[in-house]
């Protein structure tokens, strides 16, 4: 029988993992679900007919919805290293579907008011919650030598899940129930949702409840006890990344690549709805956007495919300054065309780029984070993600027309992109050539769950 090569055979292994597999197949499914409801949300929140989309407007809306459950990030930190993870996973993902369910209810009833938004808050929480254990899982169920696939496979297929997630979400919306539907219509795209999200919760269950770890010495705490725990907790993963010097700086790259990518998304929001349609025709710019967030989903694909093996020929952190590279030229030609095909191909480079990136400073967070405190960094890594978008936001909001047309905004994120390749090639490359690479800790062999 032919042996197979490359990266088809790389994944063929990973996938044969039952620790693996298990654990891919609770993220694709609860992605999905995300996405459709991002349809139901992003079509409610920008693209209804009585309301105007404009920079500050947008700004709020993303402010509102981040920043509060940025807060939950701290807390699953500390839960996740000392809580089951594959219990956490299987109640959050049981808890987001019915959660969805009473959000249909709501809608149906025109209930749309501080209730709903309560409503949708807490399932955006339990969101971040499930993407950190799922994060700091990953070493549980794989070697340490296929970090850098599993990282790439994992968080890749999720992002493609979601955009999978809005597209079905959209043929739902604009297909089955028409073009001219009103609120209430966008029910049964969020019972799909609850389903999806279900789904996860039982393929949970296919996962020892120990698989995922943390080690059986691992405290247990009541939620009280957590609260109170949290400072000293965040404080300690703080000084353990400060202390992996590597850790930090892919910390504060994927920081200046989410910040600049965030830009990026209100721009494509506002020219979508206001700039290359009639604000009038929402359909016509939620057809736009959604294949503007498509292509930027085949760019997330492609970087899993590509990040592998660019990082056989060069080293990872060379790998992303040159995508950040590639953002900055990007958004500059043909972006600056302002026109929808250039703006497509933008949104495949942005993907690329900034998955490419994430995938990258995912591995370098493996390696050099012990394992007692990766649900900690991993919550930080969230919060670090959030508050970067909100401030993205806010700079938009200041400066960027209701019609999200500017070249100067253009240079500035090009600018930031730029800057953030050359600072992260010269600061991490130059530390990685100074310290000799740390050991391997036992239990990233010890652990994994193998087929």
């Amino acid at each position: 029988m032919p042996v197979k090569s490359g990266l088809l055979a790389d994944v063929w292994t990973l996938l044969r993992r039952s620790g693996f597999r298990r654990l891919f197949a609770v993220r694709i499914a609860g992605q999905v679900g995300d996405g459709v409801l991002q349809v139901a949300l992003v079509s409610f929140v920008f693209f209804s007919p009585e309301r105007q989309t404009t920079a500050p407007a947008a700004a709020a809306a993303f402010a509102v919805i981040l920043l509060p459950y940025s807060v939950v990030g701290p807390f699953a930190g500390v839960l996740l290293d000392r809580w089951q993870r594959r219990q956490i996973l299987l109640l959050a993902n049981f808890l987001r579907a019915a959660l969805a369910l009473v959000v249909a209810w709501q809608v149906i009833d025109g209930n749309i008011g501080p209730l709903l938004f309560a409503t949708v808050l807490v399932m955006l929480s339990l969101n971040r919650f499930i993407l950190a254990g799922l994060g700091a899982s990953v070493p549980r169920v794989v070697p340490r030598s296929e970090l850098v696939l599993a990282n790439s496979i994992a968080p890749t297929a999720g992002a493609v899940a979601v955009v999978t997630g809005v597209s079905l979400g959209y043929a739902t919306q604009r297909w089955v129930l028409g073009s001219d539907a009103d609120e209430s219509a966008e029910s049964p795209v969020v019972v799909a949702s609850a389903v999806m999200y279900l789904v996860a919760g039982l393929l949970a269950l296919r996962l020892g409840r120990r698989v995922l770890g943390p080690d059986e010495g691992a405290a247990r705490i009541t939620l009280g006890h957590a609260a109170r725990q949290v400072v000293l907790g965040m404080t300690a993963g703080a000084r353990h990344v400060a202390s992996r010097r590597p850790a930090l700086l892919g910390l504060l790259a994927m920081a200046g690549t989410r910040f600049f990518y965030g830009f990026t998304l209100i721009v494509a929001i506002l020219l979508s709805r206001n700039y290359f349609h009639d604000p009038d025709d929402v359909d016509a710019g939620l057809g736009t956007l959604a294949l503007l967030l498509g292509l930027s989903g085949a760019g997330f694909a492609l970087a899993a495919m590509v990040t592998p093996l660019a990082t056989r020929r060069m080293r990872k952190e060379t790998w992303a300054a040159v995508l950040l590279g590639a953002a900055a030229v990007a958004v500059i030609a043909p972006g600056g065309l302002f026109t929808v095909p250039a703006l497509a191909v933008v949104a495949l480079v942005l993907g690329l780029a900034t998955q490419g990136v994430k995938i990258v400073v995912d591995t370098v967070i493996h390696e050099n984070v012990d394992d007692e405190y990766r649900g900690r960094v991993f919550s930080f890594y969230d919060v670090a993600f959030n508050a970067t978008f909100v401030a993205a936001i806010c700079v938009a909001a200041l400066l960027l027309p209701p019609t999200g047309q500017s070249h100067l905004v253009l240079l500035l994120i090009a600018a930031g992109f730029g800057t953030t390749a050359v600072a992260y090639r010269y600061w991490a490359v130059g530390h990685a050539l100074a310290v000799p690479p740390r050991p391997s800790p036992p239990h990233d062999h010890e652990h994994f769950a193998g087929s």
